[in-house]
């Protein structure tokens, strides 16, 4: 990190308190001798990171996280669920719930897209978090070698930019994470995402401007600061799901199972609009 970060590092440091690092030890992360994971995540980093989502998480956006029973307190899991928010806060949220509210605490790691990846300090910053590149290697490894619990969104780009019209709606998942779910054993956790939608409202991806400057998509957002708004979150995760096979199934077999899933987030999605009260209560 360059040394213009390093006022901000040290504002974060204070916010790290002894429930903070209490909780974070408890998720057992093997570390080397300077203190990175294995996949270059910096226990440091994580710790500001989490000073900050414990701010956002129960102040900014007053988190309610409901059916984390489903959330299996330790073994391999698939969180899987509706993309919004433009800025990825939906991911944060749903990872900061699942440490702070769950109890055992668990991490999440989250499958980003590549453009951030590539992205110039915000891919260094995400990699120090310990959110890894959307591909089915890391997440197999992540499964399989940790039994740890992976952040899916199988509808992309399209989801996380999606415009005011296509709110709350699935806009159809892709096949990647049923197919790592069969091929690794691991159980889908279905979750839904309420609040993301007015954080941020897009009213157009802005793909003619967006295309020329090489980025996914250009958000149109209707004031001038690009900061989200305070809205109230729900998180809703469903019962697991279970899916036998191999994986190298015919899109016949999985296409169904897909479905399957996307049923059960539109049904959460469903009863999370129903049980709010208010944009901000």
């Amino acid at each position: 990190m360059g040394t213009w970060t390093k006022p901000l590092r040290r504002s974060l440091d204070r916010m790290v308190d002894a429930e903070l690092r209490e909780r974070f030890a408890r998720l057992n992360v093997d570390v080397n001798a300077y203190g990175y994971d294995r996949w270059g995540a910096s226990c440091d980093d994580q710790l500001r990171t989490l000073a900050l989502l414990r701010v956002l998480h129960r102040r900014y956006f007053r988190v309610e996280a409901h059916g984390l029973e489903h959330v299996p307190d330790d073994g391999r899991v698939l969180l899987v669920g509706n993309h919004s928010g433009q800025l990825a806060f939906d991911g944060m949220l749903v990872g900061s719930s699942v440490f702070f509210d769950k109890d055992p605490p668990r991490m999440v790691r989250a499958m980003i897209e590549r453009f951030f990846v590539k992205t110039p300090v915000v891919g260094s910053l995400m990699t120090r978090m310990g959110q890894l590149t959307g591909i089915q290697q890391n997440a197999k490894r992540v499964l399989e070698e940790e039994e740890g619990a992976v952040l899916v969104f199988p509808e992309g780009a399209r989801g996380g930019g999606r415009v005011w019209a296509d709110r709350y709606r699935v806009l159809g998942f892709s096949q990647g994470f049923l197919r790592l779910a069969k091929r690794t054993k691991t159980p889908v956790v279905p979750f839904a995402f309420i609040g993301g939608e007015e954080m941020l409202p897009s009213l157009s991806r802005g793909e003619p401007l967006a295309k020329a400057l090489g980025l996914p998509y250009l958000p149109f957002i209707p004031w001038l600061v690009p900061l989200p708004a305070p809205v109230k979150v729900h998180i809703l995760f469903g019962a697991p799901l279970h899916f036998d096979g191999t994986g190298d199934e015919e899109d016949e077999v999985i296409l169904p199972e897909v479905r399957q899933v996307e049923h059960a987030v539109t049904e959460l999605i469903e009863r999370g609009l129903k049980l709010r009260k208010g944009l901000f209560a």
